[in-house]
């Protein structure tokens, strides 16, 4: 490291922060599944860079491994709050991903989805860094070694335990991204007029629908298995919530295709996330938890559009 002095100074320093700004960003969601705890990484991140008094002699990999070294701890607190979870937990919904590398935009689509941060989730913190930052990022072992405080060898066996804990829960076949889009269109078309037969055409026999209240808000259904069911409880309900005036905005959720609803002030109630795989809606996602959605602006109260749909229910058309 070079002792303070760089051209610039303290301009020159955040400006070289905010370029590096969307990859730290992008290294920390991943390793963590949270938009807040992520962004709460890079700011730390910021702290530790601006109060060093010695200039590192790369700027990329000081920040990338510091960024790392915070979300690991982060990551190993969070393990055991996730553990006393109510119901299943999903990562944070993330519309748009800030980091883009035109060379591994293949890894970085990948990386982000629902499925593939819940396959994260199997790995322990060390074996999520280390993947991360070399299958996402390629970063070199040496890199990698300094970011996790383990030899080059240690990172090398991480990195194959967790490949092979990634590769046993990867589904077998990967849809294209046409494909996904326009069976999302027709997904959400059936979803908007009550269509319980188009909607069972697109799901897969064996679909699973999974909800993420956390305890804090209307879980639409604990566990719902099977076409059949799955169709007929999104047909009943879908309708019943648009008459409360809830509408929804089609949008990419972690690289999916899904969408973000909201209720008549514009303030967000959820947002629904679909993995598409061979020709099928495999899993319908859906984000309620308030605290994972306020990144996306002011959150919707979901008990009370709750009493309203079940009050139209009882009511009858």
């Amino acid at each position: 490291m070079n002792v303070t002095g760089e051209t610039g100074g303290a301009d020159g320093r955040v400006a070289e922060f905010e370029e590096l700004r969307p990859l730290l960003f992008s290294i920390a969601y991943r390793i963590l599944g949270s938009v807040g705890e992520a962004e709460d990484a890079v700011q730390e991140a910021w702290l530790r860079f601006d109060a060093s008094s010695t200039r590192p002699d790369s700027v990329r990999a000081f920040l990338s491994a510091t960024v790392t070294r915070i979300s690991i701890d982060v990551l190993r607190s969070a393990r055991v709050r996730r553990e006393r979870y109510v119901g299943p937990w999903l990562p944070e919904p993330l519309l748009n991903d800030p980091y883009q590398d035109p060379a591994r935009a293949a890894e970085l689509a990948d990386s982000v989805s629902m499925a593939a941060l819940l396959l994260l989730e199997r790995l322990s913190p060390l074996e999520r860094s280390v993947f991360v930052l070399r299958e996402v990022f390629a970063f070199g072992f040496g890199e990698i070694a300094s970011a996790v405080g383990r030899s080059e060898a240690a990172c090398r066996q991480l990195l194959v335990r967790a490949r092979r804990h990634m590769e046993e829960g990867r589904p077998r076949f990967e849809a294209d991204r046409r494909e996904r889009q326009e069976l999302a269109e027709r997904f959400f078309g059936a979803l908007s007029r009550g269509d319980v037969a188009g909607l069972r055409q697109l799901l897969a026999a064996d679909v699973r629908m999974v909800g993420d209240s956390g305890g804090k808000a209307p879980q639409l259904a604990k566990a719902v298995v099977g076409a059949e069911k799955a169709a007929r409880l999104l047909a009943a309900v879908y309708p019943l919530m648009a008459r409360v005036d809830i509408t929804f905005q089609r949008h990419e959720v972690n690289g999916q295709p899904g969408a973000v609803f909201r209720d008549r002030d514009g303030r967000v109630l959820h947002a629904l996330v679909l993995d598409v795989l061979d020709g099928q809606i495999q899993t319908v996602r859906a984000v309620i938890n308030p605290d994972k959605l306020g990144h996306l602006g002011p959150v919707a109260d979901a008990w009370a559009l709750d009493r309203e749909v079940k009050r139209i229910r009882r009511a009858g058309p």
